[in-house]
């Protein structure tokens, strides 16, 4: 293992898996952040990749513990590389796996069941009047990108 400086382990990116879950029409499930990175911005659910876990467990398991819901139809879409450095707090490092995935039953409705990292769930628009204003610093790239989440016209 590399080491920093100071002879103490050097620090090592962190993989996050993040997922956009769709409704009525072009409409992506966010939640407000009370987490120490990206503190009262909007994200996807979401969270860090436990050892062995395969992306699309994560998200699964992700999503059902913040919200309670239960997701199916996991599909890759992209991954970005991302650095945070906020507050003279040390730099963090996190490569963000983007998935899509529907509702196992269109009929749930998402809960705050971390509300120590999350302020509340909501649904809104994918256009750039219509999303909060403070996203996610990877979202808000992919945003800035262009990038489409949803399926090409005719696409499941």
């Amino acid at each position: 293992m590399a080491s920093g400086a100071n002879g103490s382990p050097a620090p090592v990116p962190k993989v996050g898996v993040a997922v956009f879950l769709f409704k009525e029409g072009r409409k992506v499930l966010l939640g407000r952040r009370l987490g120490s990175i990206g503190h009262n911005t909007f994200a996807l659910p979401g969270g860090h990749l436990e050892f062995g876990e395969s992306f699309e467990e994560c998200a699964a398991r992700e999503v059902k513990e913040e919200t309670g819901l239960d997701i199916e139809k996991m599909e890759f879409l992209t991954a970005t590389n991302n650095f945070f450095s906020e507050g003279g707090k040390p730099p963090v490092h996190l490569v963000c796996i983007f998935l899509r995935a529907s509702l196992a039953d269109p009929d749930q409705v998402p809960r705050v069941l971390e509300p120590e990292k999350c302020g509340g769930w909501d649904w809104f628009e994918w256009n750039r009047n219509s999303l909060p204003k403070s996203l996610f610093g990877p979202l808000e790239t992919m945003l800035n990108a262009g990038f489409d989440p949803f399926p090409a016209a005719g696409k499941k």
